[in-house]
């Protein structure tokens, strides 16, 4: 994707070292505390990701910080800028593509580039231009003369994107942005995300899907009923639940009782029984003890026809630290 980056011009420039700053930011809806005391401290020119369930408090976060909710507690400042005292000085740096398409569908694609366009302040000229040059870009050259209404779930998510995207933010907040898509689709979105934070642009990424913030974000935060419960990098919060999976398949299952008594006593862990006849498997947190188990087992005349050691996902890594999957519950607020 050839992304043609045109900022905005404004007196205030970025010059904090952070696009995000959040201390104890808390929303409560009746006496529900939808986010609950949230820190964040996230640097320019990254992809951040925000993971959790539906219901975790990441929409509700995102909306505070793009200034559409007032925080009942904390502080958050967005390039500096406090997010309740500065919100014009904010706006001026951000942009936000939520879950749902807000393009008009009765419209053609490039009537609504070219609207929005004219709303960002372009000339007629302009605005044709720009809304001409996203659409080529994000692949939709052919179509833009057809209403919105009979665009694929793809191309209404990348065009929503495109309108995101008319003067290109400092920070783009994209909230669940390839909910629903097919994975070609969903992988065109991620090419678009790695565009622009090469050429700039900060993304705090909220998604339901594991392997979107492990192909996408530089650092992740997991967060459950309004808390951050972790926080690293794809590779730190992988190694915060153990080495990982061991499966052992045995020769003979006549032996399953006695090899799950050795495994357990040798690993310091639970062992669990597999529907296949003579299959275990055991989250494992230290893997130099495998070695040493299974050397056992061959000393017991146990034979193992076939053994692995898989590194842990960011899907057990979500599961270990909240006992759910991510899209258990649903967000209302």
């Amino acid at each position: 994707m050839k992304f043609v980056y045109k900022k905005k011009q404004r007196v205030n420039k970025v010059t904090n070292e952070y696009a995000i700053e959040a201390k104890g930011l808390v929303k409560v809806f009746g006496d529900q505390r939808a986010v609950d005391g949230v820190d964040l401290s996230i640097p320019k020119g990254m992809v951040y990701g925000f993971l959790g369930p539906n219901g975790a408090g990441k929409t509700t976060t995102i909306r505070m910080l793009a200034t559409l909710l007032q925080p009942d507690g904390g502080e958050a400042h967005i390039f500096g800028h406090d997010i309740v005292s500065e919100a014009g000085k904010v706006r001026e740096h951000i942009s936000l593509t939520g879950q749902y398409a807000s393009i008009d569908e009765d419209l053609t694609g490039v009537e609504n580039l070219v609207i929005l366009s004219k709303l960002a302040g372009y000339s007629r000229k302009e605005a044709k231009e720009r809304a001409k040059e996203l659409l080529v870009a994000f692949g939709l050259g052919e179509a833009a003369k057809k209403q919105v209404k009979n665009y694929s779930g793809g191309m209404r998510r990348r065009i929503d994107i495109a309108a995101s995207l008319i003067s290109t933010p400092d920070l783009l907040f994209l909230d669940e942005p390839t909910t629903g898509l097919d994975p070609r689709s969903r992988n065109q979105v991620w090419e678009i995300v790695r565009t622009l934070v090469k050429a700039g642009t900060t993304v705090l990424l909220t998604t339901q899907y594991l392997e979107e913030a492990d192909q996408l974000a530089d650092r992740i935060a997991v967060i459950n009923h309004g808390k951050i419960i972790a926080e690293g990098t794809s590779r730190e919060l992988k190694a915060s639940v153990g080495a990982g999976t061991l499966h052992v398949q045995l020769e003979n299952s006549d032996h399953e009782e006695k090899a799950m008594a050795i495994l357990q006593e040798k690993l310091q862990t639970s062992i669990h029984s597999l529907p296949e006849g003579g299959s275990l498997s055991a989250q494992v947190g230290d893997a130099s003890l495998v070695a040493k188990a299974l050397g056992d087992l061959t000393n017991e005349n146990i034979p193992v026809s076939d053994f692995s050691l898989a590194k842990p996902s960011l899907d057990e890594v979500f599961l270990t630290l909240t006992g759910e999957k991510t899209e258990e519950k649903e967000e209302t607020k």
